[in-house]
């Protein structure tokens, strides 16, 4: 049997590629910290993926979270200054392009489905820039236009904070996602500029009323590129099932996020989180968004992941589960690797 490539839609490993974190780590070398980085990914099967720019707040807050009676809830983060954000995006950039040179072939940046394509046949990993959250961005959205450039082509509007295009939901448990406004003016700018540009639009972290801003002014597919059913785990990060039904409608695609709290029904932060429950909410989300509209989002790097899978060299494990529990080889192909591609061919234009 022909071993099953991956593309992952979300990863934060770029934050551990900075020369001045304490645990940063060569991404081109195999660590135990963390859950990414060159061999094990290609150990686990993976060809490429999405990589998460994002920009840390200046210091993190104390105390955030409270366990309440039946769940918990984290103090909503606050806005970051554009001008903290940017210098922080332009310093992740730095480091992939530095990576890349390092790499020497063996890491390439893609911007078209092609170039992935060609980078898999060719035995390189690739990488397509995602930004989780448009902080960076102002209010005349040229700093969006530079990132193009740079290679940019996949824009989660919010994280879990307010900025000057949305809100972004708070993290909670047991809670709706519809947790605030929708889409600021600017906001409604943003997502015109992008479907011109051809820049997906994620709304992961989005609050509810801010999805189905993006739902009714967006000509492109909706994405969630790591997001879970808020009917098995009613977390404020997971999708209702009339989200999952607005995704299928516009052929979009959910990434399956493989953080622990957001795939169980307690939402426990436990690595022994069981195989069957990832499982349990993979065949939830192809029932309701079809075998076209469900693909891996890991969040490799970014949560806490089930022990059984433990960093991307376990991958394999999972798709064995999805073979055991009954998926049909297609299905687990469509999972694994084609939806991803399907959807960017539907969302990036075609400039050759």
């Amino acid at each position: 049997m022909d071993t099953i490539p991956i593309f992952d839609g979300h990863n934060d490993a770029v934050q551990f590629m900075l020369d001045y974190k304490a645990d940063g780590r060569d991404f081109l070398a195999r660590s135990e910290a963390g859950h990414l980085d060159l061999p094990r990914a290609l150990e686990g099967g993976l060809a490429g993926g999405l990589f998460a720019l994002y920009a840390a707040p200046e210091h993190e807050p104390v105390d955030d979270l409270t366990i309440t009676h039946d769940g918990y809830e984290v103090r909503y983060a606050e806005a970051l200054h554009p001008d903290h954000a940017r210098r922080q995006i332009d310093g992740q950039l730095a480091a992939i392009k530095k990576l890349i040179k390092r790499s020497d072939g063996r890491v390439r940046l893609a911007t078209s489905v092609s170039e992935i394509e060609a980078a898999r046949y060719d035995g390189a990993f690739a990488i397509v820039l995602h930004m989780e959250g448009a902080d960076a961005i102002g209010p005349d959205l040229g700093y969006l236009d530079s990132l193009y450039d740079a290679g940019l082509r996949s824009l989660g509007i919010v994280w879990s904070r307010p900025n000057i295009f949305g809100y972004g939901v708070p993290f909670a448990y047991p809670r709706s996602p519809d947790t605030g406004p929708g889409l600021t003016d600017l906001g409604k700018n943003l997502v015109r500029r992008c479907n011109e540009l051809g820049i997906m639009i994620d709304v992961s972290h989005l609050n509810e009323r801010g999805f189905w801003d993006v739902a009714a002014l967006s000509t492109a597919p909706l994405v969630a590129t790591h997001a879970c059913a808020h009917a098995i785990c009613p977390s404020t990060r997971n999708l209702t099932d009339r989200q999952l039904d607005a995704i299928r409608d516009t052929g979009g695609v959910v990434g399956l996020n493989l953080a622990v709290n957001d795939i169980r029904a307690d939402a426990n932060l436990d690595e022994d989180t069981p195989l069957d429950a990832v499982i349990r909410q993979i065949d939830y989300l192809i029932t309701r968004v079809g075998p076209d509209g469900v693909a891996l989002g890991s969040d490799f790097d970014g949560a806490v992941m089930p022990r059984e899978i433990g960093d991307a060299s376990g991958l394999p494990r999972l798709v064995d589960a999805m073979r055991q529990s009954g998926f049909d080889e297609l299905t687990l192909r469509k999972f694994a690797y084609d939806n991803w591609l399907r959807l960017f061919g539907a969302t990036w234009p075609d400039r050759l």
